[in-house]
C-alpha cells in the first residue's frame, strides 16, 4: 500500500468515513454529500492500489489495509491540525472524555480543577456504551475493567461501590433505568414485588429520588454527596468494581492529555475515599 500518494483532504474525509461506518454520518460530519464522498473514496484506493472499505448493506467495515491507514490517519491529524488553522497559536486541541453518565456527572462538577490552566477543548461523552479508544472516538476512557484492547494503557483509580439511596426508608417504591447496565439489572430483580417507576434517563432516576419519590441504586460518591438522601442498603457487593483510566499508549505521552489524565485520577481517588 503507497501511502505516500495522497493529500490532506483525502485523509479527512477517509477519517470520517471509518468513524462514522458509512457515507450518511460522514456526510454530517464533513458537509460533503454521499455520492461525493464515496466518488473521493474510491478515487483514494485507486491511488493507494488497495480496498480500504467493504461496502455493506447498512454501512462500510474496514478491511485490513483500511485497519492500517486509520492507525496512521489519526497520528497525522494530531499533527496536521495546528498546521492548516489560520491562526496555529489560538488552536486549542479537542481532548474526548468517555464515561458513564455518573462519572461525567462528577467531572462536570470537578471541571476547573480538570482543565487547570490547560488550553484545551473538552467534550465528555456521557454514555453506557464503551466509545472505541483504539480508533479514538474517545482520548480518555473511565471504565470498570483493565484495558484489552491492543495499544491501550489502563490505570487503576479504586473500587467503586454501590448502595440503596432514598429520601428516607419508609419509600418503597423504585426508580429504574431502562437498560441493560448491571444496576438495571439488579434493581429488576429486587423490584419484583415493589412499585417501579421507569425512566431513560439515570438523571432522571435521580430526580424522582430527590422528590421523595423513589429509592434509587447509586454509586456511593454520588449518593453520598447527596444531602438530602440517605443510604437505606448495605453496599451491594455484585456491582462492586474497580475503576480504570484508559488512553491510547501512544496518546497518553501527549502533554494535554498526561495532565488531565493525572488530574481526572486524582479527582476520582478522592471521590472514592469520602
Amino acid at each position: 500500500m503507497n501511502e505516500m500518494n495522497f493529500n490532506w483532504d483525502d485523509i479527512r474525509l477517509f477519517l470520517a468515513v471509518a468513524r462514522g461506518g458509512g457515507l450518511a454520518p460522514a456526510a454530517v460530519k464533513t458537509g460533503k454529500s454521499a455520492p461525493t464522498l464515496g466518488r473521493r473514496m474510491l478515487a483514494l484506493e485507486r491511488r493507494l492500489g488497495c480496498e480500504l472499505f467493504r461496502r455493506l448493506p447498512r454501512g462500510y467495515e474496514l478491511t485490513e489495509d483500511g485497519e492500517r491507514l486509520l492507525a496512521k490517519a489519526v497520528d497525522l491529524e494530531w499533527k496536521v491540525a495546528p498546521i492548516i488553522a489560520l491562526n496555529a497559536a489560538e488552536v486549542k486541541p479537542a481532548v474526548k472524555i468517555s464515561a458513564g453518565v455518573w462519572v461525567t456527572h462528577l467531572l462536570c462538577s470537578k471541571l476547573a480543577a480538570i482543565t487547570g490552566t490547560n488550553s484545551v477543548r473538552l467534550r465528555f461523552i456521557a454514555d453506557d456504551e464503551i466509545a472505541d479508544i483504539g480508533r479514538r472516538e474517545a482520548l480518555i476512557g473511565v471504565r470498570n475493567r483493565r484495558p484489552e484492547g491492543p495499544g491501550l494503557a489502563g490505570r487503576r483509580v479504586a473500587r467503586v461501590r454501590f448502595a440503596t439511596y432514598a429520601r428516607d426508608e419508609t419509600i418503597d417504591a423504585w426508580a429504574r433505568v431502562v437498560g441493560s447496565t448491571p444496576s438495571a439489572k439488579w434493581v429488576g430483580e429486587a423490584s419484583r414485588k415493589a412499585d417501579v417507576i421507569e425512566v431513560t434517563s439515570p438523571r432522571n432516576a435521580l430526580d424522582l429520588a430527590l422528590a421523595g419519590s423513589a429509592r434509587i441504586v447509586l454509586p456511593t460518591f454520588v449518593g453520598d454527596g447527596c444531602a438530602t438522601l440517605q443510604q437505606v442498603s448495605p453496599h451491594i457487593d455484585e456491582l462492586e468494581h474497580d475503576q480504570w483510566l484508559v488512553t491510547h499508549h501512544e496518546d497518553r505521552f501527549l502533554p494535554e492529555v498526561r495532565a488531565l489524565i493525572d488530574r481526572i485520577y486524582e479527582i476520582l481517588k478522592a471521590s472514592s475515599q469520602v
